[in-house]
């Protein structure tokens, strides 16, 4: 090869890795803060979204809320040529059920699919809530508004499809609004059991449950920083994974981690002016949001939130004590953050929604040699450019190294040690998206003493 084609391969090469794709920078334009805004009031003036409150009102409840929900993916699948499936989803749930449930119910889902053009039966899902709650969350009749907790991540869930619904992309995005979250999870647990039981392969869950509130409890003002949970490995491993973490690491390259850190990174490259706040939990101390019921059935997910809380606004009657008031009510909705947070979401969708199917079975080796090899099986998709492996040192939170191979399904990394770093491997397209880094789950035996 002359000079002049190698300078051109190089600079191909450098093009694949470096390249963005200007239509998530108008995604990001489209979102707009005061439909949002509308969203959120028309949701907290309900008075009560308690899960057990009035279904049959037109102005009040759970029910008004529910069917304001659908009315706006009705209108927003209409607007789309019927681009979006809508549909409630529900579960019976009873006294039996939880402590949290005060009489026999159901809990009733809104779901808005758009359907993938290529690889249907492959779902990223963004959630926000339904329901809110006062101090007592078994009162379902006291005004409970739920402003920002959780109208600002529903509000948020609707945006996201009135601006994605004007593209169409290769995997299937659900727009999910869930309900009975105060009670126990009681929703996501339903949703994520009728996606398994339709063998639904979900890539991805972005669970948004408040991402309004900009003035912490500790006095801290922040537009710009968000947080994102997401826990280490899967709890339905094996007991022979678990083992084999032991000897080959992978503490916190399980799958839901490394969609954080793909949340991560587009985040970054096409929203630098946020800070995203990766915290290595399932979800703030002690607590838990809809995405681990997904999380419980093997499939990865994350929360999305606000990265300061006021607790003064979080499960509390309105009212005003020692000067100090409660609620959460509009006025302490950030709009304009809320947009921000919307916007990282369908970066991320859009992303995931363009993205190829991820690499199976990698296998890594390399133990007492001075490379490290990787073997994968590549999908069968005529779009894919080839694959890139990544690796970062066991200490570093995020991936700090990649080459892009080709299409290949094994390359050796010459003169990289096994034993100090972390590997991984993802599929690339030919429009530059990429799937999730996948960790190896298998070890190619070396010959080695």
């Amino acid at each position: 090869m002359n000079k002049y084609l190698l300078l051109l391969a190089v600079m191909g090469s450098l093009t694949l890795n470096a390249q963005t794709d200007s239509r998530l920078y108008d995604i990001i334009e489209g979102v707009s803060a005061q439909r949002i805004a509308k969203d959120v009031k028309t949701l907290a003036d309900f008075g009560t979204r308690n899960t057990f409150s009035d279904t049959v009102s037109t102005t009040r409840g759970i029910g008004a809320a529910r069917r304001f929900i659908k009315s706006e993916f009705d209108k927003t699948s209409k607007a789309c040529n019927n681009c979006l499936e809508v549909f409630y989803q529900k579960d019976l749930v009873t006294p039996k059920d939880g402590d949290r449930i005060p009489k026999e119910a159901y809990v009733v889902n809104v779901v808005a699919i758009q359907k993938g053009t290529k690889y249907p039966n492959r779902f990223i899902i963004m959630t926000g809530d339904i329901d809110s709650r006062n101090s007592d969350t078994m009162d379902f009749t006291t005004d409970a508004p739920g402003a920002n907790d959780n109208a600002s991540g529903m509000a948020g869930t609707m945006e996201a499809a009135r601006v994605l619904s004007k593209y169409s992309f290769e995997n299937s995005i659900i727009y999910l609004g869930l309900s009975g979250e105060e009670q126990g999870l009681f929703g996501g647990k339903g949703f994520a059991e009728y996606a398994k039981a339709k063998n639904w392969e979900i890539i991805g869950v972005l669970n948004n449950d408040m991402i309004g509130n900009i003035e912490g409890v500790d006095g801290v003002i922040d537009n710009r920083t968000f947080r994102i949970f997401s826990e280490p490995t899967p709890v339905t491993e094996t007991e022979r994974e678990r083992n084999q973490r032991r000897f080959y690491g992978g503490e916190v390259d399980g799958i839901s981690r490394q969609f954080a850190r793909y949340i991560h990174k587009t985040v970054t490259t096409y929203m630098p002016e946020m800070n995203p706040m990766m915290v290595y939990r399932l979800d703030r101390f002690g607590r838990g949001g809809h995405h681990r019921p997904f999380n419980d059935l093997g499939y990865a997910g994350v929360r999305i939130m606000e990265a300061h809380e006021n607790y003064n606004r979080q499960h509390q009657n309105t009212r005003v004590e020692n000067g100090i008031k409660y609620g959460d009510v509009l006025e302490g909705v950030n709009f304009d953050y809320a947009k921000k947070l919307t916007a990282v979401n369908a970066i991320v969708l859009a992303s995931m929604g363009w993205s190829p199917p991820p690499p199976k079975n990698v296998s890594i080796g390399g133990a007492v040699a001075p490379d490290t090899v990787l073997k994968w099986e590549t999908p069968t998709d005529n779009d894919i450019a080839g694959y890139k492996i990544y690796w970062r040192l066991t200490t570093s939170a995020q991936w700090e190294n990649s080459r892009f191979v080709g299409n290949v399904a094994t390359f050796t990394l010459k003169g990289i040690v096994i034993d100090n770093f972390n590997f991984g491997v993802a599929t690339v397209y030919k429009n530059g998206h990429e799937s999730a880094v996948v960790f190896p789950s298998s070890v190619i035996r070396s010959t080695g003493k």
